[in-house]
């Protein structure tokens, strides 16, 4: 702040043209060195200057400390005349990916702060500058810029150029206390850096570039914050050793500092390992539990019951048996979804819930399945491996059904996925906010939660004799369950429409529908079922996906543009962000009975309102970042700008009228 007040006092007087050096243009960047005076003015000892950089669209260069590759700056100040010392600043840096590693330093544009000290006040300066430059797109450049600033004695002050410069003085880090930040906590082991922080006002959107020598490197934070958002825990993987003093420096939004770091003995523990867990265990219970009314998951429900009403005279061992197969089955996914979360992030994937209906070759084997439990239902085949009933069941014979029952389970697992539902969300974020033991924790949870029907029937086989007697009925119950399940088979071949072009959705659509008609015709179901599953998956890769083009989003909706937020906030509008998916049945109740009716849609519509829509059907690194930036992993994802609300508002996953109108009339005061 005492910099800024500086550049600020520096510029009242009256604007003059402020000195420059001439324009260096390379095939990345273009370079200057600027000057808030355009000379040396009687007395003046330090002249405040700074090294501006543009960079070609893409192209970035690198921060004092680079990351896991790279190279800083490198700048001398030879053939410089009456300059004694010259102090360059660093603002705070961004993260970017080049070739698949972390990196920091800047894009787009960075102006580095220059004091300038000068061996005699107020005699005339030449200020050389050579600058070795690193920077990086798909190929890494080694650029040199040379640039020279003559300053004559006398001289005025010029507003523009001090403006520029506080703006990027003000990016420079300050430490800990001006910007509001303490560590609390930092331990630095082989495998991972680990550290607390606390922050007078909530993080927003905080990151942690570490500097431990000229070798030390270190992967991409995993941060959770608690306590309101003012204490943040990280974990940092050592990917390689550094020696010396350990820096930290912080950077959330407009603010940054760097701190040193004093290192403890033990690593600090992440906030909710303790009480919070068993609160996050008990919401994933109930967000499993709340997914079986989701319209994704209630038809395969349906069919278990109508599995059960074949079954009931079978006696309840027979029924105990199947149910808890069913619970097995989706307890099953679950489990080897966390231990799949758990590999990717180790290997410094992005996860995020439902986003295997991104995947072309899933969503193609989806819908195979999908025709093959239509089929079964119509009566063309059985999905069957014979057993006997077990010793104890009192003679009872069993027929069918286990592998079957199993099968089911788990593909009502598989069908929840695209659903959100109340407390889930905040279950998922803890558990791909933490280490691996709680994301098996709460994936576990999570599978209970949605297994509690089956299981209830397993406890109490005798509320099956409760549902109606068999009967012709049933083989009508079965033809309206398979029309279900061809209408989602359908919805899924839209989806991958969606996901990869009708070019591939409509050949695997061909596979099913020929797979279905030879069921009908009694081919052998067995390798058929497995042939057909294996060509529509074969076609998913052999297909190359086609670019779809982007439909017209109609009514007051605008594509989704990040950067636009903070300019409409700044000029006085409020801001509503809709992150959706063709494959996302929730995010489709949510506009249909709230985003699509009054009184939201006039809200929407009206002067003053931006409505964006990001589409996050197909994969998109700008929204997956914009959800992770919100500690969000999973949509539907609704959240409100405005002057009132700056930092945004993010809404619950199932949206109601007044959630939405209260929370646009409070984004838009002042």
């Amino acid at each position: 702040m005492v910099r800024v007040l500086l550049f600020l006092a520096a510029v009242m007087g009256a604007p003059l043209q402020a000195a420059t050096s001439d324009v260096v243009e390379t095939q990345t960047l273009s370079a200057r060195v600027i000057s808030v005076t355009d000379g040396v003015g009687a007395g003046m000892a330090v002249l405040q200057a700074g090294l501006d950089l543009t960079l070609a669209a893409g192209w970035k260069t690198y921060w004092r400390s680079p990351g896991e590759v790279g190279l800083p700056p490198d700048v001398s100040w030879e053939g410089s005349e009456n300059i004694a010392n010259v102090t360059l600043a660093y603002p705070a840096p961004t993260r970017f990916t080049a070739f698949e590693i972390e990196n920091f330093g800047y894009g787009e544009r960075v102006v580095f702060p220059l004091t300038v000290q000068l061996e005699t006040p107020g005699a005339p300066a030449r200020l050389a500058l050579q600058a070795n430059l690193l920077v990086c797109e798909e190929v890494c450049i080694p650029e040199t810029v040379a640039l020279t600033l003559d300053l004559p004695q006398g001289g005025g002050l010029d507003a523009e150029a001090g403006d520029l410069l506080s703006a990027w003085v003000a990016k420079v880090p300050s430490d800990g206390p001006m910007a509001g930040m303490a560590l609390t906590q930092v331990h630095l082991g082989e495998e991972a850096l680990t550290l607390t922080a606390q922050s007078e006002t909530p993080f927003q959107a905080p990151d942690l570039f570490p500097e431990h020598g000229d070798y030390g490197a270190f992967g991409k934070p995993e941060i959770t914050l608690a306590d309101g958002g003012t204490t943040l825990w990280a974990r940092m993987p050592v990917l390689s050793a550094g020696e010396g003093a350990l820096d930290i420096t912080l950077v959330d939004g407009d603010r940054a500092a760097t701190m040193g770091a004093d290192l403890s003995t033990v690593p600090p523990p992440a906030p909710g390992a303790g009480q919070g867990l068993a609160m996050i265990l008990v919401f994933a219970v109930l967000g499993g539990l709340i997914l079986n009314v989701m319209p994704c998951v209630l038809p395969v429900l349906s069919i278990k019951l109508a599995s059960a009403l074949s079954a009931r005279d079978r006696g309840p061992m027979r029924v105990r048996a199947g149910f808890l197969a069913s619970a097995g089955g989706i307890l099953a996914f679950f489990l080897a979804l966390a231990a799949a979360m758990i590999a990717l992030r180790a290997a410094g994937v992005a996860v995020g819930w439902g986003v295997q209906f991104q995947n072309p070759v899933f969503l193609a084997v989806m819908v195979g399945l999908m025709t093959l439990f239509a089929a079964n239902l119509f009566g063309l085949f059985e999905v069957s491996v014979g057993q006997r009933a077990m010793t104890g069941m009192a003679q009872t014979e069993a027929r069918g059904g286990w592998g079957g029952d199993f099968a089911t389970g788990a593909f009502a697992a598989v069908m929840a996925t695209p659903c959100s539902a109340p407390f889930l969300g905040t279950a998922v974020t803890f558990a791909l906010t933490h280490g691996p033991a709680e994301t098996l924790a709460v994936f576990t949870a999570l599978g209970l939660g949605l297994a509690l029907p089956y299981l209830v029937i397993a406890l109490r086989p005798s509320l099956v004799e409760r549902l109606p007697k068999p009967g012709a009925w049933m083989a009508k119950l079965r033809l309206v369950l398979g029309g279900l399940m061809m209408a989602a088979a359908m919805w899924l071949v839209t989806v991958l429409a969606g996901a990869a072009g009708w070019t591939l959705a409509l050949a695997v659509a061909a596979v099913a529908a020929g797979m279905l008609g030879l069921l009908a015709l009694r081919v052998r179901t067995v390798p058929l079922a497995l042939g057909g599953l294996a060509v529509a998956a074969a076609v998913a890769v052999l297909v190359p996906p086609a670019p779809v083009a982007q439909a017209a989003l109609g009514g007051p909706w605008q594509d989704f543009a990040r950067d636009r937020i903070s300019a409409e906030v700044q000029a006085g509008n409020v801001v509503f962000v809709d992150v959706t998916a063709d494959w996302c049945l929730t995010c489709k109740v949510n506009k249909r009975l709230v985003l699509q009716e009054d009184p939201v849609r006039d809200l929407l519509a009206k002067d003053g309102t931006v409505a964006m829509r990001a589409d996050w059907t197909r994969p998109d690194d700008a929204i997956a970042a914009y959800l992770q930036d919100n500690a969000r992993f999973g949509i539907p994802f609704n959240a409100v700008y405005g002057p009132g609300a700056p930092e945004g508002i993010p809404l619950p996953e199932l949206l109601t009228d007044g959630v939405v109108t209260e929370a646009l009339t409070r984004a838009a005061q002042n």
